[in-house]
């Protein structure tokens, strides 16, 4: 048994998933109605995603292409050939009660992602990833999906191409699961077919079981007996809508299942529901076989072939790709490469003010001063579209000299992003041009004069007093001096 695999007595955690992203473009996949979502419902609507008789199907160009980068990123095959399919299953929201999908013949297979876990690098098998449309949304009135008063069903969201993305029953634990929809998000963000701020743009449905620890010998479903992964009964977890929601989800889930087993009650083969606000599973129904969906071919639509836009359409370099890049071109730490290539904006921007200065005073300022003041603020790079050359401006600033580094953080960076102040402007109004050296060692000597009981406690082996009388050399500069500098002139003035 691996490292990765996560034994519970004689019960080993076995999870699957099946990620629907929603694909960023204009129009709907089969209709020209917008994807953006208004405040009005069931405003973005027509008779092809409302499902009304003799409205036929196009297929949307967009979603497509978007599918085949997917497919170029997960190194998955991409089919000469490619076929929709009717679901044929109740759906509330959506109105014709079946949903347009790929079966057997979808447009990406056997493919696979490599995630971070616990400082190892593992191999996720991506059984396929296929094209179909979202339904509608429900909202719950009153209550939660089992409590509610009623629910209102909004169809501005029907019809709105989705990818889904299943995944092999490769993963041992909820936080691997975890580590597996961050590196799936931002895959996606890089090829830019992807917004995460999109309300339900990413969507999880998890299938869990426990099995006997004797029945697996590896991390992925080669290794696990084929028997007892037949004969597990799996609860199919729907509704998560996040990387931290899927942990505590499936980590409930896990734990649920390992008390029924360990009391003697068998484990339903069901469909259960994440309750967010609640924080626990809540049956739905019965789990579905692949039979009661009655699936068959999409007669309004023809045969897909694609495949060779596998070789036509270019992808970026990945994130995985650039943070090993970063490592070895900007000798950076690969907790620094990670914190860089977070998203594809962060990257480039990095890359930019790497190219101009100091690759680690670049890292400094992007990793930690940046993000750092953008995360406290619940911002993200994208939200200073426009200004990006202010803040290597800044970089400027602080590698030219000019200011010092904790002025330059502390009062500079914070009053660009909460002003909107240029970095010249805050200096010039704050007055935090660095001080002269003819400046700072006038105010060294003063400081020393002042305090004859912090020099006798420094001359008497208390290296701690030079902190003090750098804070009032400090005071006396307005911040403006280098405390690295004063610390050595401090030194060099009390040592002669």
């Amino acid at each position: 048994m691996t490292a990765q695999t996560v034994q519970q007595g004689d019960l080993v955690t076995v999870i699957g998933l099946e990620v629907h992203v929603q694909l960023e473009t204009d129009t709907k996949i089969f209709c020209g109605c917008s994807t953006d979502q208004t405040d009005e419902p069931n405003e973005n609507v027509c008779p092809v995603c409302l499902g009304l008789p003799g409205a036929l199907p196009v297929l949307n160009e967009g979603a497509v292409e978007a599918a085949v980068k997917v497919g170029k990123a997960i190194d998955a095959d991409i089919p000469e050939e490619t076929r929709f399919h009717r679901k044929n299953y109740y759906y509330p929201d959506l109105p014709k009660n079946f949903q347009i999908t790929q079966y057997d013949e979808p447009i990406c297979a056997d493919g696979e992602l490599e995630v971070a876990v616990e400082g190892d690098r593992r191999t996720i098998a991506i059984e396929r990833a296929h094209l179909e449309e979202d339904p509608g949304s429900l909202q719950h009135v009153g209550g939660g999906i089992d409590t509610a008063d009623y629910t209102l069903v909004d169809y501005n969201r029907a019809g709105t191409p989705l990818m889904e993305v299943v995944t092999a029953p490769d993963f041992r634990s909820p936080s691997e699961v975890r580590a597996f929809l961050a590196e799936l998000e931002e895959v996606l963000e890089y090829l830019g077919v992807f917004d995460a701020e999109r309300d339900g743009s990413l969507r999880i449905d998890a299938n869990l079981s426990m099995i006997p620890a004797d029945e697996i010998a590896g991390d992925g479903i080669d290794e696990i007996g084929a028997d007892a992964l037949a004969a597990a009964n799996r609860t199919e977890v729907k509704n998560i809508s996040s990387h931290k929601g899927a942990e505590k989800a499936l980590a409930y889930e896990e734990t649920r299942q390992k008390n029924a087993i360990q009391r003697g009650r068998a484990v339903e083969q069901e469909t259960r529901h994440w309750d967010e606000s609640r924080g626990i599973t809540v049956s739905m129904r019965s789990k579905e076989e692949e039979k009661d969906y009655r699936y068959f071919e999409e007669a309004d639509l023809p045969p897909l072939r694609v495949s060779h836009w596998k070789d036509e359409i270019s992808i970026p370099e990945l994130p995985s790709a650039r943070r090993e890049r970063f490592q070895d071109e900007f000798s950076l730490s690969e907790e620094a490469a990670s914190k860089l290539t977070s998203t594809k904006q962060v990257a480039d921007f990095y890359e930019d003010v790497a190219g101009e200065f100091d690759p680690d005073l670049a890292a400094t300022w992007v990793a930690d001063n940046l993000l750092g003041e953008l995360n406290y603020r619940d911002m993200e790079i994208t939200d200073l579209e426009g200004r990006l050359d202010e803040v290597t401006r800044l970089v400027e600033l602080v590698a030219t000299d000019e200011i010092t580094a904790k002025n330059a953080r502390e009062t500079v960076l914070r009053s660009m992003l909460d002003d909107g102040r240029t970095p010249d402007e805050v200096v010039a109004e704050e007055g935090l041009g660095k001080t002269d050296e003819d400046e700072v060692q006038q105010a060294v000597v003063e400081a020393i004069d002042e305090n004859p009981g912090a020099v006798e406690d420094y001359e008497s082996g208390d290296d701690g007093a030079i902190n003090f009388l750098v804070g009032q050399v400090m005071q006396k500069t307005g911040g403006s001096a280098d405390p690295g500098d004063v610390n050595q002139l401090l030194r060099t003035e009390l040592e002669s």
